[in-house]
């Protein structure tokens, strides 16, 4: 490719002409970053620019460093290079990278994202350009997610229909679990047991006004209480753990994308398993890379080399893979 905006570098994706990288994962002097999870995230950056949303989030995970809040929208100048941020969907204060050199030529990094309706973050925006990058997570056709509102009645149904045992729903502490806190308010006004990884994570997008049920930390509840009747949201790595005892003949479940694959569930170990993810499934990434309009498209993570081939094969696009340090549905 020739003189390429954004060039993969051994610190991460670099942008030479505007000197500066988007979610490197080695320190770095200035660092944009799409979205506050772990793995496009890291400490040790000198100057982070974020949408401002993100930043509160950025600061609790990250601790002090210094920070720039952009609106979405807002345009900063970097030498002959235009940055902004739009909406990319993902999480609260998610951001697709604008990057248009005075050339004319514009890239779009797109960081995580989906395209699926959620209350608890603004809505994904369409950025037209040249060149995506896209995450390439779901990227096969099996990868079709049904409506958030069909997913909220399950949990309920599931929730409701269990006034005797504690139903524990493990799912990621950051974005996933408010989202289904956002969802279960067509259902109830009752309250949902946290633990305590996703207790401050919560209060922050409480603060950021997003409608969710109420909640409480499981640490603040007497030893004694029944959990029976109880929700109960804890991350996946909780799960096996001794903060399982205290939830005694418990019904587990596991909200992600993967619930998707017939077999993930028993293998897991849950016994329910709802389809419930933050990334764009199969006819959203094919959607998202035709209304762009681009006409390089550059994949990373998850089912990377699936989609090159259906672009070039199918949709006419040169595409190819970039190796990055990206994770997929978890945080």
């Amino acid at each position: 490719m020739h003189d390429p905006l954004v060039i993969p570098t051994d610190e991460g994706l670099y942008c030479p002409a505007g000197n500066f990288h988007i979610d490197p994962w080695r320190p770095v002097a200035t660092a944009v970053i799409t979205h506050a999870h772990a793995d496009h995230a890291r400490s040790g950056h000198q100057l982070y620019y974020a949408q401002h949303l993100s930043v509160p989030i950025l600061r609790h995970r990250l601790g002090e460093h210094e920070f720039i809040g952009l609106a979405y929208g807002e345009q900063r100048r970097f030498g002959p290079i235009t940055l902004s941020l739009h909406s990319a969907g993902h999480v609260l204060g998610s951001a697709q990278v604008r990057v248009a050199h005075d050339d004319g030529r514009v890239w779009v990094v797109s960081g995580d994202y989906k395209r699926d309706a959620d209350p608890t973050c603004a809505p994904f925006e369409v950025v037209p350009c040249d060149t995506l990058i896209t995450e390439a997570t779901f990227a096969l056709p099996c990868y079709r997610w049904p409506p958030v509102e069909e997913v909220g009645q399950q949990i309920w149904d599931w929730w409701s229909g269990n006034p005797d045992r504690p139903c524990v729903l493990f799912t990621y502490a950051f974005g996933k679990a408010q989202r289904v806190l956002a969802a279960l308010t067509a259902h109830t006004d009752r309250t949902v047991y946290l633990h305590g990884a996703m207790v401050a994570l919560t209060g922050l997008y409480r603060d950021a006004d997003v409608a969710m049920l109420p909640t409480q930390a499981v640490s603040e509840l007497p030893r004694s209480e029944s959990m029976n009747g109880k929700l109960i949201l804890a991350p996946p790595s909780a799960a096996g753990s001794p903060w399982m005892r205290r939830y005694k003949n418990a019904s587990t479940g596991f909200a992600s994308g993967w619930m998707r694959i017939r077999g993930n569930r028993r293998r897991r170990g849950y016994d329910q398993g709802f389809e419930l993810s933050d990334h764009a499934d199969w006819p959203a990434l094919l959607n998202t890379i035709r209304d762009c309009g681009a006409s390089t498209v550059l994949t990373t993570h998850g089912r990377s080399d699936d989609l090159v081939r259906y672009l070039r094969e199918h949709e006419g696009i040169d595409a190819r893979a970039l190796t990055t340090l990206y994770g997929g549905e978890d945080d």
